[in-house]
């Protein structure tokens, strides 16, 4: 049973004859008495003329994904299987990144009859939604009590990545079009494609001449390669501690999971293979073998539920982890958070060996404030944030330098910017037929 805010209007409303009481002569506490019993026969009496709320079913229906940010609609069905009219506030039971915001709708449902309410949702937060339970309160026909009812409903929604950085895909695809139909990449080597052959202009590669080609044609001909189109591409997300920290709107992995998603689909439309590993101790998440149109849904799908850890990452098996993806990996991009180098040795410790087949990329979310405190010496508190700053860039500076030595290439940018940055890295690689 409950009670409504109509209640403390009734019992206020006592409070005048409780004066008049008091004036005519008669006793305060009686008259409080008989007020207060009267009070309580109505809330009794409104109670039982209630619906019973337990006799309904109710069912729902929710989409089984959606994306952050998104506004979505979930409904639920109830049928009332009871003798009486029901009036009914509804409450379902999402947790608050759900985005509900308190709504609670009404319903007024008569005996045997069926009516679907709806509950607008916006999702705040990357991972899975669940909902256990709808509760339905029945009115009385005084509106100062009733009769509530748990009904166990489970319901369940996977919140995926919000994919903010598609709106840079278009641009890189026609990029990649114009390298891949418009121009013919000249490169030599292992691993490359014949495409065409084409007159000699000086400054060529002496080694790249078709001499068959040269003695049919009578002048000096050229073969011209362009790169192959199943190279593979294996992304390789730390979800450990360092993942964790806040920069911008969101966390690191944040920033990670739309860099992940831009580059996927660029490698895809060009015909690449793209395995996603997300790592800290074990593996959070996996995906391979997944080609064309099916590899973004199984992406977003796997990321959703993974989220930082308060771990210290094993890169030595992370790295083992990479390699049991593919044996031939043309392309590594690594998204971590290694700033400082005493928590950047492991990595550089356990990072694999690039080859002229293979490159390296460990891409970086940086924040903008920092560079911003750096900036600031209005105060002696600013010169003090100002030195830590600067402190903080020179060291993620030197592990940058480090990952260089080891054959790998550095990319760091705030979270807007760095999906677009690797996404322009993975072209020139493709423009110069490193890939």
């Amino acid at each position: 049973m409950f009670v409504t805010g109509r209640l403390a209007i009734a019992v206020g409303v006592g409070v005048v004859p409780l004066v008049l009481a008091g004036l005519a002569g008669f006793s305060g506490y009686a008259a409080l008495g008989i007020w207060a019993a009267l009070c309580m026969a109505l809330v009794a009496v409104d109670a039982a003329l209630a619906a019973d709320p337990a006799a309904v079913t109710v069912t729902r229906r929710v989409p089984a994904r959606a994306r952050i940010g998104e506004s979505i609609t979930v409904s639920v069905a109830l049928q009332n299987t009871g003798g009486r009219t029901l009036h009914a506030l509804i409450r379902d039971a999402w947790p608050p990144t759900a985005g509900a915001d308190g709504v609670r709708p009404r319903a007024t449902i008569p005996p045997g009859e069926r009516r679907r309410v709806e509950i607008p949702l916006r999702p705040r937060r990357r991972g899975e939604l669940r909902n256990e339970f709808v509760m339905i309160r029945s009115q009385g026909p005084l509106g100062i009590a009733g009769r509530q009812a748990k009904h166990r409903v489970a319901g369940a929604i996977r919140v995926l990545p919000a994919f903010s950085s598609r709106k840079h895909l278009p641009s890189r695809l026609a990029r990649l079009r114009e390298l891949d139909g418009n121009t013919s990449i000249q490169v030599r080597g292992q691993g490359t494609e014949f495409d065409s052959l084409r007159e000699y202009v000086r400054g060529d590669d002496v080694r790249s001449i078709d001499w068959r080609a040269t003695a049919r044609a009578g002048t000096t001909m050229l073969r011209t390669w362009r790169p192959e189109r199943d190279r593979h591409v294996v992304i390789l997300i730390d979800t450990g501690r360092t993942a964790a920290a806040r920069v911008g709107d969101g966390t690191r992995v944040d920033a990670a999971l739309e860099a992940t998603l831009l580059l996927a689909a660029l490698a895809a439309r060009a015909g690449d293979h793209v395995h996603l590993l997300m790592f800290d101790r074990v593996v959070r998440a996996r995906v391979t073998g997944v080609e064309g149109n099916s590899l973004l849904p199984a992406l977003t799908d796997a990321m959703a539920p993974v989220h930082a850890r308060l771990l210290a990452t094993d890169w030595t098996s992370a790295f083992a982890a990479v390699r049991s993806l593919t044996t031939r990996p043309s392309l590594i991009v690594v998204l971590t958070a290694q700033d400082a180098a005493e928590s950047a040795r492991s990595f550089l410790g356990a990072f694999p060996d690039a080859s002229r087949s293979t490159t390296i990329l460990v891409g970086s979310v940086t924040d903008d404030g920092i560079a911003d405190l750096a900036r600031r010496h209005d105060s002696r508190e600013d010169v003090y944030l100002a030195a830590a700053a600067e402190r903080t860039m020179r060291d993620a500076e030197n592990v940058a330098d480090a990952i260089r030595r080891a054959g790998g290439e550095a990319i760091a940018a705030d979270p807007e910017a760095l999906p677009p940055k690797i996404a322009d890295r993975y072209l020139e690689l493709k423009a110069a037929g490193r890939l």
